[in-house]
């Protein structure tokens, strides 16, 4: 059910409130990688080992190529972390301000529909005579 527009202009505002209230964020996942090492005698190579890690990586396209990202420190990675908890919320709020909005678009009436001429009320007729073949 929709609302009524105030209501809906109402709701508009208070989703912008919310992302100006957001903190910093960037685009990207964040992934988990176990892998071997390139020397033939560590631990890693053993059979029922696993491999070094898990290394967390952030990864992310820009320009049409993938970005990845190591992280110096456990707390690098916890920043990291956050900051794409926040992209992603950034993400849903900026599908409910669309939603919103083209609410708003559908309800708001038509201005200046009562001041059309004559001409543009008349709508031009199609032709009932067919066009010549090539």
């Amino acid at each position: 059910m929709p609302g009524t527009l105030p209501q809906l202009e109402s709701q508009r505002v208070q989703v912008v409130q919310k992302m100006a209230g957001l903190g910093d964020f960037r685009r990207g996942s964040i992934t988990s990688i176990i892998g071997r090492c390139g020397k033939a005698h560590c631990r890693c190579h053993q059979p029922g080992q696993p491999g070094h890690g898990p290394n967390f990586r952030l990864t992310r396209k820009q320009q049409g190529k993938t970005i990845s990202e190591t992280f110096s420190s456990p707390a690098a990675l916890r920043k990291a972390q956050r900051e794409v908890a926040e992209f992603h919320r950034f993400q849903a709020l900026s599908r409910r301000l669309v939603e919103v909005n083209e609410k708003i678009c559908r309800l708001r009436p038509v201005e200046g529909q009562e001041k059309l001429s004559e001409r543009e009320k008349k709508r031009p007729k199609r032709s009932i005579t067919k066009s010549p073949r090539k």
